[in-house]
């Protein structure tokens, strides 16, 4: 692992990881032309110079997403750090059979913010230290739901998801409570532009099914959530 990780303070223009040669290891220079294939296999011989490159490469699109699902520099920041350190940790991991580096990455910075911002939600994090008025509409719902949530709010969100496959499930999660657009969705999960769209908007046809369905059976008013989605989905 490098010697040290330069703090990523909001004033510095280009974070990087300090760099230094290796003896006889390929120094810095000599690794940027490499793919990252390649270099994950330096950074399994623990070159440190290999490492520094797939960060200075990656850091801005992995600090994109934190930022996008965290809507907090200092929190997106930290994450940023923790993320690279733990990929640094598991390089042994990867397998370039199953995907490219980048994919995984992306994959590994979305789970890993996901999980920091449920950890911020339930402990009140937004509201305290970000204006609730900062958070998308969407969000402050969810921000309300983890404030308080009702047994046939948990079940109705249950049975609606359940109806979803795992593609589906996973794209309308990231569109409308992660607030990425298409582009990305695809871009971290590896898939073409028509497949994400197709996911999407097979899974909205479904819940909106399912929402005609109670209605159908309460004999309920039309629901807003009619109206899910459309709008900027193709952003």
């Amino acid at each position: 692992m490098p010697d040290r990780v330069v703090s990523l303070g909001s004033n510095r223009e280009s974070p990087r990881i300090a760099k230094w040669s290796n003896g006889s290891r390929r120094c810095y220079a000599e690794l940027l032309p490499l793919d990252d294939t390649t270099l994950m296999e330096e950074v399994r011989a623990e070159n440190g110079d290999a490492f520094a490159v797939l960060f200075d490469r990656y850091y801005n699109r992995v600090l994109d997403v934190a930022l996008k699902i965290l809507r907090d520099r200092g929190e997106a920041e930290d994450i940023l750090q923790a993320i690279f350190l733990e990929i640094y940790q598991k390089a042994a991991q990867f397998d370039s059979g199953k995907g490219k580096f980048y994919t995984w990455l992306m994959q590994y910075a979305y789970h890993r913010s996901i999980r920091r911002k449920n950890y911020l939600i339930v402990r009140q994090f937004y509201g305290r230290n970000l204006p609730v008025e900062g958070l998308t509409p969407l969000d402050q719902g969810v921000l309300k739901l983890y404030e308080n949530p009702t047994q046939e709010c948990k079940r109705f969100v249950h049975q609606a998801l359940a109806m979803l496959n795992e593609a589906q499930k996973r794209t309308i999660e990231m569109f409308h409570f992660e607030g990425l657009t298409f582009p990305e969705i695809a871009e971290i999960t590896d898939e073409s532009y028509a497949s994400v769209r197709h996911h999407y908007y097979r899974g909205l046809a479904k819940l909106k099914g399912y929402l005609r369905s109670i209605r159908r059976d309460t004999g309920g008013e039309p629901s807003h959530v009619q109206d899910l989605g459309v709008k900027n989905a193709e952003a």
